[in-house]
């Protein structure tokens, strides 16, 4: 019964603070340039991967010329780094003009030509988490200003606001001042990760009344371990976090990191089914330029991104931890479910024998199928939910199932 149960009460609760300007109904899908390429300015020694237009029209490209596009993936983000070093005499920021020759408009214009959509960065405080001008002291101008430019999006960082009890009021002011732009701009959040990291008790209600996402926890870093410690976060946290996520707001686990340096096939799909699970806003930080087949293969799997973008909008939660292995389900439409189980254990396959029904499926559905997302040859066409079953998973990777009534 706690699937039902579960189902019910978070449907029932989903929408009531709700961030009210029709974005985020399933988590945001796009790319991000952070992880990958930090705050590179030099463009005279690395003029490829250094934070300019050519660089985002570039990935604006690739996202259309490769498909991601068609799988949903939208919104192309800047991250920090893109402003002057200072405002311009009417105190409005202004993206480096050696770096951006055609202004954010002229970059949005050709972001919007593409279908696509453009997020921009800034920070609460006086400066941004790399020391350039910040919103802090100009809320209501740079909301203006963003909105002018055609910006879709807007994360608003905050490690430079030393005083972090005053995110609980700087934060809601900008969702106000977005809101009376008339533009619908999705605003991603960093307040609540800030008031973890000082202590504060973070009231997730207000956080989901002004906020479509935000950050929780610590950057992820180009590691596994980095992704390990972010999932055993959500999982220790997930009775908090659960409850607030639903369609038009998300908790963010952050980027995406498949395609970059450190993660194996295996652990890049293991993060990709766990951000399906997690609900978690879909936004890869990598270089599609240099991305090899099997790691965009991962990305457009269709089936994995039905799971993310079900517009119940539910967050999974960790079910059974034994050991080394942790499944994870998430209710979606249908009486159906994503399922994964996951080993974090290096070295050993292991085995695991369990019941449908133990582990929170309906057990008032006569029988389920298992479709298995990424070895579909293996899929489970029909399994009583009072079945034993035994499960076998690689170290460091997962098994992603959809799980539907088979009758």
């Amino acid at each position: 019964m706690w699937a039902s149960a579960v189902l019910l009460v978070l449907l029932g609760s989903f929408g009531a603070n709700a961030l009210d300007n029709g974005l985020a109904r399933t988590p945001p899908m796009g790319w991000l340039a952070w992880e990958r390429f930090r705050c590179n300015v030099n463009c005279t020694a690395d003029p490829k991967n250094c934070v300019s237009e050519k660089l985002f029209m570039e990935m604006a490209d690739r996202l259309v010329e490769d498909g991601y596009k068609d799988a949903g993936y939208e919104y192309v983000n800047i991250d920090d780094c893109w402003m002057a070093k200072q405002r311009d005499a009417n105190n409005k920021l202004y993206a480096d003009p050696e770096r951006f020759p055609s202004g954010i408009k002229g970059l949005a214009d050709y972001i919007h030509s593409k279908g696509l959509k453009l997020g921009i960065y800034t920070a609460y405080g006086n400066f941004t988490c790399q020391g350039y001008p910040a919103s802090g002291m100009h809320l209501e101008l740079d909301a203006q200003t963003f909105a002018e430019w055609g910006v879709d999006m807007l994360k608003m960082d905050g490690c430079k606001q030393m005083d972090r009890h005053t995110m609980k009021k700087g934060y809601p002011q900008m969702t106000k001042y977005l809101n009376a732009t008339g533009r619908p701009i999705l605003f991603s959040c960093s307040w609540p990760d800030y008031e973890r990291g000082a202590g504060i008790p973070i009231n997730y209600t207000l956080v989901a009344e002004n906020c479509n996402i935000w950050r929780n926890y610590v950057d992820i870093q180009d590691s596994w371990q980095s992704v390990l410690s972010i999932i055993d976060y959500y999982a220790k946290e997930q009775d908090t976090l659960v409850p607030v996520a639903g369609p038009g707001n998300f908790n963010d686990p952050d980027m995406l990191i498949i395609g970059d340096f450190s993660l194996s096939v295996e652990q890049a799909k293991a993060q990709m089914a766990m951000w399906a699970i997690l609900a978690a806003p879909l936004l890869m930080s990598n270089d599609l330029r240099t991305i090899t087949p099997e790691y965009r293969d991962i990305l457009l799997n269709k089936d994995v991104i039905a799971i993310s973008q079900d517009n119940a909008g539910i967050m999974g939660k960790r079910v059974l931890q034994k050991t080394d292995i942790e499944i994870w389900l998430k209710p979606l439409r249908y009486i159906s479910y994503g399922l994964v189980f996951l080993n974090t254990n290096s070295t050993t396959a292991k085995i695991i024998t369990v019941k449908l029904v133990d582990i929170g499926i309906n057990p008032q559905t006569m029988g389920y199928a298992l479709e298995n997302i990424y070895n579909p040859d293996e899929t489970i066409y029909h399994l009583s939910q009072y079945e034993d079953h035994t499960y076998y998973v690689n170290p460091l990777s997962a098994l992603l199932y959809y799980v539907y009534p088979s009758s």
